[in-house]
């Protein structure tokens, strides 16, 4: 019962704003979720130039009249900050889609794409990249996709001793947007099936694996603050309300 409680209060995510921290079994998560029009790619500014940092991302964000709530690092990358595979940003393909075999968590296949289109937002295998009639604005490659269509990866154990500091994005199935990171400070890690599951359990048929130690996910006043570089970004903005839905 106690679990059920934890879960069902895990899956009432803020709407934007801050991620609330939540304790699942043993395990501190920072979790938000957000409309698909709220989301952004960022990983180049408007002159071509590199964003590495998360104060860069917030200044690159003010600069098109964006207001960050939250920024979450993107999927892995290259030596130099280059993304491992496909990176689109507001409609431009920074990055081309990388199929290739390889080690580590990025090649892991099935690996995936988080992208946002015109349907909305989705996680899809990459064999299944570009998506029939999808016109696509925002879009990262990551690996290992964790679920697809409900599914767990199928390398992926129970009983993994691999428990790391990690960070995801997920689509619910009602098409809302979930990023979930651990904290850093937790007295425990997932593995990677427990970390799938964190996605299933919040109602999520689709997820993706972003990146693991240096993880990190920011809002408020943390987002000014100096950080180390990173390849990508993720950014949840300020949704613009109509003019005729303001107070």
């Amino acid at each position: 019962m106690k679990r059920l409680l934890l879960l069902l209060s895990a899956c009432m995510l803020p709407a934007t704003a801050a991620p609330e921290k939540k304790i699942i079994d043993g395990v501190t998560y920072h979790l938000l979720s957000a409309k698909p029009s709220q989301i952004r790619m960022v990983w180049k500014d408007a002159k071509g130039g590199q964003i590495e940092t998360f104060p860069q991302a917030v200044a690159h964000l003010a600069s098109e009249k964006e207001t960050p709530e939250t920024i979450m690092n993107g999927g892995i990358y290259e030596p130099g900050g280059i993304p491992s595979g496909l990176l689109i940003q507001d409609g431009r393909e920074l990055t081309p889609l990388n199929p290739r075999n390889g080690k580590g968590n990025f090649f892991l296949k099935p690996n995936g794409i988080f992208l946002i289109g015109d349907k909305g937002a989705a996680v899809i295998d990459t064999t299944e990249y570009p998506p029939a009639g999808v016109k696509v604005t925002q879009a990262v490659q990551s690996g290992p996709l964790l679920l697809r269509r409900g599914i767990i990866h199928p390398e992926f154990r129970a009983g993994s001793p691999n428990r790391l500091h990690r960070n995801g994005i997920g689509v619910a199935k009602d098409g809302t947007v979930v990023l979930a990171m651990t904290d850093i400070r937790s007295p425990k890690y997932p593995n990677l099936h427990e970390f799938a599951k964190l996605f299933a359990d919040l109602g999520c048929e689709d997820a993706l694996f972003l990146d693991g130690d240096i993880s990190q996910m920011r809002s408020g006043e943390a987002l000014g603050k100096p950080s180390g570089p990173f390849g990508s970004f993720i950014a949840v903005v300020k949704e613009v309300k109509p003019a005729d839905e303001a107070p």
